[in-house]
């Protein structure tokens, strides 16, 4: 007996000895992964900086304002490419919210059940799709049928409408910068509304019920109860698409046309950060062209982290007034 009792304290010891050893392992792996992403980031961020240097020192902070871009007289500037950049990603974000929000509203409220899911992986197909397959169907199926019905019409109908008629001048061409922004949109709403959708879901049922109780309509239930419930999760949902409106790389390149000119003009063909990338890193002859094309990828970083950024600072303050 009193050796069995010895027996079962000398393991119950080897038993506790080893989860100790397993639970500080198991910190150490985590602290040098968190150590590792930390490590990696600063690395890009150094090869950045390093690798626009030559830039920086030519052309100062003259590089963002200057719409130049000639490697023949190594004159560089960002400005078309990140005017480009920005304004397809607002073309896609306003077309994309309100969609994504419809068809997340649809999953969760209004869809019959035998419908749900079928609908929810149609979208999540979407997301799958690689993005030079967007780039090719955008090219050679949307273009073109962009060209010949929807440009037309919308320059005959608001190419003379005061002060918004401008964005509507020139040939239409099918490609350029408003065809860029639409499909953007059509590859961002697959990740804001699978977002939506899944925030909406975690709404406690018991809410939407007494609303409905007390005679508010599915709107009212919307407005009132889910948005205010899920509001940091729908913000996040939307970054996350912005986010990868502003990064988009390969369907942008395809159709936003590739020129290093400004227009007014959503018709005209623009260039973005990323597609000037993808177009003109491996063609780079000479320290200046190279430096500047990282610079281009600097800026795009910053404009990245800035978004991050902006969207922690609203989540941050939704979350102190939640419950108010």
């Amino acid at each position: 007996m009193l050796a069995e009792g010895f027996k079962a304290e000398a393991g119950s010891r080897a038993g506790s000895a080893n989860r100790a050893w397993i639970g500080s392992l198991f910190e150490l792996i985590s602290g040098f992964s968190a150590f590792l992403v930390f490590c990696l980031l600063l690395s890009i961020i150094a090869t950045l900086v390093v690798g626009s240097y030559p830039a920086l020192k030519q052309f100062h902070l003259g590089f963002i304002s200057s719409d130049k871009w000639n490697p023949v007289t190594e004159e560089f500037g960002a400005l078309v490419p990140i005017v480009g950049t920005l304004v397809t990603s607002v073309i896609a974000m306003l077309i994309a919210i309100p969609v994504s929000f419809g068809i997340a509203l649809f999953l969760t409220e209004l869809s019959p059940v035998w419908f749900k899911r079928p609908l929810g992986t149609a979208i999540e197909l979407l997301a799958a799709i690689p993005s030079i397959i967007y780039g090719m169907w955008g090219l050679f199926v949307f273009a073109p049928v962009f060209a010949e019905t929807v440009q037309p019409w919308l320059k005959a109908h608001l190419g003379k409408v005061a002060l918004v008629g401008m964005l509507f001048q020139g040939p239409p061409m099918g490609i350029g910068v408003l065809t860029a922004g639409l499909i953007l949109a059509i590859m961002v709403i697959p990740y804001i509304a699978a977002v939506m959708r899944d925030v909406f879901d975690i709404v406690p049922p018991k809410l939407k019920e007494s609303a409905h109780a007390i005679g508010c309509t599915t709107w009212e239930v919307v407005w009132h109860i889910v948005l205010p419930y899920t509001r940091a999760g729908v913000l996040a949902g939307i970054m996350l698409g912005l986010g990868r409106a502003l990064g988009e790389t390969m369907a942008v390149t395809f159709v936003i046309g590739n020129a290093h000119n400004l227009h007014a003009s959503l018709f005209m063909p623009g260039n973005s950060i990323a597609s000037t990338l993808a177009n003109e890193f491996t063609e780079a002859v000479g320290d200046l062209y190279t430096s500047s094309l990282m610079y281009l990828g600097l800026l795009l970083f910053l404009i990245t982290f800035v978004v991050l950024a902006i969207s922690r600072l609203l989540l941050s303050r939704l979350g102190r007034h939640e419950g108010a």
